[in-house]
């Protein structure tokens, strides 16, 4: 067991790093967790992975909060819409299979990895976005829309929020990663919340993996405010294309 914490501190730590730039971090938990424990129920260990995300995702919020600005005219509205966004998202996956959507997922990563890899100065700078108007109902329905979507399937949602930020509002990629977590915080803490009332967590586990994530987001963070916009920018379509990749996978084994 003590080889196995081991394990999946490493696997945490890496998780928070990753996830504090562009999210994706469950890319690496939820394998792990699977590999570790192969008769547990399904829904506790997508409890102990939230729990163990949801402190890095604090301490990497917390963290940019502290060095830049956070835009919260942008990022409140849509982190208070993610909250009732992911708990719907949640109590759905009983009404239709998150693997029925694998496709559209598929799709829209393909788009979003062009479109950055194609313009090598998206996300660069702070510029006006096409959204100057309603900017808080817009922000809104993009966070209940992606809340929903974590909720219920959940992979890229940190990609698609920097995405939707720097293209919607013309955020910088820093920034955005920035809003990003506010809002990925809010939908953690909603589905940490379903989680621990329904199914039940790995405490133990959890909080080893939080701890090692909490190190991870740090590590992350301090890495996009060091390096700027350019190095979210490949961080993303490095982690879209892994996605992708998963995706295809899963498609083609069904």
């Amino acid at each position: 067991m003590d080889l196995d914490l081991l394990l999946l501190g490493g696997g945490a730590l890496l998780a928070g790093f990753v996830d504090a730039v562009v999210g994706g971090g469950g890319l690496i938990q939820l394998p792990l967790l699977l590999a570790v424990f192969p008769g547990a129920p399904i829904a506790v260990l997508f409890g102990t992975n939230k729990l163990s995300s949801i402190a890095g995702t604090l301490l990497a919020t917390v963290h940019y909060s502290r060095s830049i600005s956070i835009p919260a005219r942008i990022a409140g509205p849509a982190a208070v819409a993610a909250l009732p966004g992911a708990a719907l998202g949640a109590a759905a996956v009983s009404l239709l299979a998150p693997g029925t959507v694998r496709p559209l997922v598929l799709g829209l990563l393909v788009a979003v990895g062009l479109y950055t890899w194609r313009r090598p100065d998206f996300g660069r700078l702070q510029v006006s976005g096409i959204v100057r108007d309603r900017i808080g109902s817009v922000s809104t329905l993009t966070g209940f829309g992606l809340g929903f979507y974590d909720g219920f399937f959940g992979p890229g949602t940190g990609s698609f929020l920097i995405f939707a930020f720097v293209r919607l509002f013309g955020l910088d990629m820093v920034h955005a990663s920035a809003s990003a977590k506010l809002v990925n915080l809010a939908t953690n803490f909603a589905a940490l919340v379903f989680f621990v009332l329904h199914q039940g967590v790995m405490w133990r586990v959890g909080l080893v993996m939080a701890a090692a994530n909490v190190i991870g987001a740090f590590l992350g963070s301090h890495m996009t405010l060091k390096h700027g916009s350019g190095f979210v920018r490949w961080m993303l379509i490095c982690i879209v294309t892994v996605l992708m990749a998963k995706l295809t996978w899963d498609l083609w084994r069904q």
